[in-house]
């Protein structure tokens, strides 16, 4: 088994191989892909350094059997051909492929036996907010259909990638010196504010962001579930957490839904209100399941439900949602 990461030296490149070496994954080989800017750099991995090899037009990838991609978009696309010729199975964490009718979307508690149809090798990673909001949806669609889902989103500086975690840190200090404030990677300052705008507006004015959620959401569960999303960026470093409500076609209780949160794979429930114990991202980065809490009825629809939803976008929203996928392809063949 030879197993490739392409986009190594970004902060989900090095999740993978966090995660990978964190769950012992089953391979002889692992390869490292980068830009020429990466090209030459080093990573220890299982106790070696592996060299990033420049990721070009050749047949470098021939022997290669799953290929982790995340090196953008436009990378992707361009490389895809290459990575796939000779068999390889390309997991892209981009949102080149994620609504090609051709190319699965998957979360692997949500809907794993997609995986197995990859009629042009590649299976799309969803949409980091995406992903866990439909691993907590699918234990209450499994009590009663969902209907449509309103959510507002709370989502780290680590969804803009590792340059933006370092904007934020740099912020903060640079307030606290006086100095003038270093605006890249967002539309706004992010230190001790709020941006309700994540990727660029589309003309029904919601952002791209916001409409990944829509779409994903029912291309992976197979739905018809309707999704009206809010994505805001909140000065947090690591882990996204979203506020959901949740209309089904029974009437659910909190108590039915807390059950089947409890028996879900992947979810950890933090639900005692008194105690003041519920998810938050601080206590949750770097950790691997999707976090639930503050589970109650919706005041405003009786068939309303509404909870809070707390995971880490690097890990679950990324890296570690491939490599599963990766694992049930193994364990399936």
């Amino acid at each position: 088994m030879k197993v490739a990461i392409v986009g190594t030296s970004g902060a989900v490149g090095q999740e993978f191989l966090r995660v990978l070496e964190e769950r012992n994954f089953p391979m002889d080989e692992l390869i490292l892909f980068g830009s020429s800017r990466s090209a030459g750099r080093a990573y220890t991995f299982r106790g070696k350094d592996i060299t990033v090899k420049e990721l070009k037009h050749n047949d470098d990838f021939k022997s290669i059997d799953i290929v982790f991609a995340s090196a953008g978009a436009g990378a992707s696309k361009e490389f895809a051909e290459t990575i796939t010729k000779y068999g390889a199975v390309m997991i892209d964490n981009s949102s080149a492929f994620r609504m090609d009718d051709d190319v699965p979307l998957v979360v692997p508690e949500v809907n794993a036996a997609d995986a197995k149809i990859r009629p042009r090798g590649i299976i799309a990673n969803p949409n980091c907010s995406t992903i866990q909001m439909v691993v907590a949806l699918q234990a209450l669609e499994e009590i009663s259909h969902i209907k449509r889902v309103h959510v507002s989103t709370y989502q780290a500086s680590s969804g803009a990638g590792a340059a933006a975690m370092e904007e934020l840190k740099t912020q903060y200090r640079q307030l606290l010196t006086g100095e003038e404030v270093t605006v890249s990677k967002f539309a706004y300052q992010l230190a001790y504010n709020v941006i309700p705008h994540i990727d660029v507006f589309t003309d029904n004015g919601y952002t791209k962001e916001e409409m990944k959620m829509y779409h994903e959401t029912r291309k992976i569960m197979h739905s018809d579930i309707a999704v009206s999303a809010t994505c805001v960026r909140v000065p947090a470093l690591r882990a996204h957490s979203e506020s959901i409500w949740a209309e089904t076609e029974q009437p659910v209780t909190p108590e039915q839904l807390r059950q089947a949160f409890e028996n879900a794979t992947g979810i950890i429930v933090i639900d005692s209100p008194a105690e003041k114990q519920y998810p938050m991202p601080l206590f949750i980065s770097g950790k691997d399941p999707v976090y639930v809490g503050r589970i109650r009825k919706d005041l405003a629809n009786p068939n309303g439900i509404t909870f809070w939803c707390v995971s880490d976008q690097i890990k679950k929203g990324a890296a570690l949602n491939a490599v599963q996928i990766a694992e049930y392809l193994i364990k399936e063949s």
